[in-house]
């Protein structure tokens, strides 16, 4: 059996990645407050050809029904806005920052990236077709192509799009990216499916019904949505 002898260069990243994601969420004081001061991930209008909105954040009837499983853990919300757009697509730096992580530990599958911005904020890009050129420490800027858009499924068929979340720098709080992100949110509804599809909770039928209640979202906290009376109803009367 042969020992793999790492660097203490490389003991220490590692032991730096594992502390950040078992970070204490930073407090609201720390934490820069909504004022459209990001962009979107893409270039360019919104359209059949180009990019459309695909699941919102919050409390989604996707979300909902897998609450307890692939959610569970971000108290049964979709923490995170979908973009579907073209595998192949550029996606850009929703502001200026420092790159974090490359395919690292807080980012969704194939391959993701991480940008750390001012405020303790930073922006989670995932399901990338691709390794991202970026590497860590590395400055960007608004606009900047920072990789390319791929497939949760790694097919380009089944479910092509870029997975755009905000969070805390702890990596412990996830945030409604809608008012921290310069655009025509009315306009963007239009195109996509952006603003529907939200569960409902039957007994306060119009709590977080729109794109802008949605609700923060704690690692590991308790599930937000665990509805008496839901609807739509699940899959084979489930709740």
């Amino acid at each position: 059996m042969k020992l793999r002898i790492l660097g203490a260069g490389a003991v220490l990243g590692s032991c730096a990645v594992a502390l950040a994601h078992y970070a204490p969420a930073l407090p609201d004081s720390a934490i820069a407050r909504p004022s459209r001061q990001f962009g979107l991930p893409f270039a360019g209008p919104p359209g059949p050809d180009t990019w459309l909105l695909g699941q919102g954040y919050g409390n989604t009837t996707g979300a909902y029904r897998q609450r307890r499983s692939t959610y569970g853990n971000l108290q049964g919300v979709h923490a995170g806005l979908d973009f579907s757009a073209p595998c192949g697509t550029p996606v850009r730096a929703i502001g200026d920052g420092t790159v974090a992580e490359v395919d690292g530990p807080h980012g969704s599958p194939p391959h993701n990236v991480v940008v750390d911005h001012a405020g303790n904020l930073s922006s989670l890009y995932g399901h990338l077709r691709v390794r991202s050129g970026v590497r860590v420490g590395q400055k960007v800027k608004r606009g900047e192509v920072i990789g390319q858009s791929g497939d949760s499924q790694g097919t380009c068929v089944s479910a092509p799009h870029l997975h755009l979340e905000l969070r805390d720098r702890s990596h412990q709080r996830f945030f409604n990216p809608l008012p921290y992100l310069q655009a025509d949110w009315d306009s963007l509804a239009l195109a996509g499916s952006f603003g529907r599809g939200y569960q409902y909770d039957l007994n306060a039928p119009r709590r977080w019904q729109t794109p802008e209640s949605q609700p923060e979202v704690r690692r590991g906290g308790a599930l937000l949505n665990e509805f008496a009376r839901p609807w739509p109803p699940a899959p084979g009367g489930a709740r």
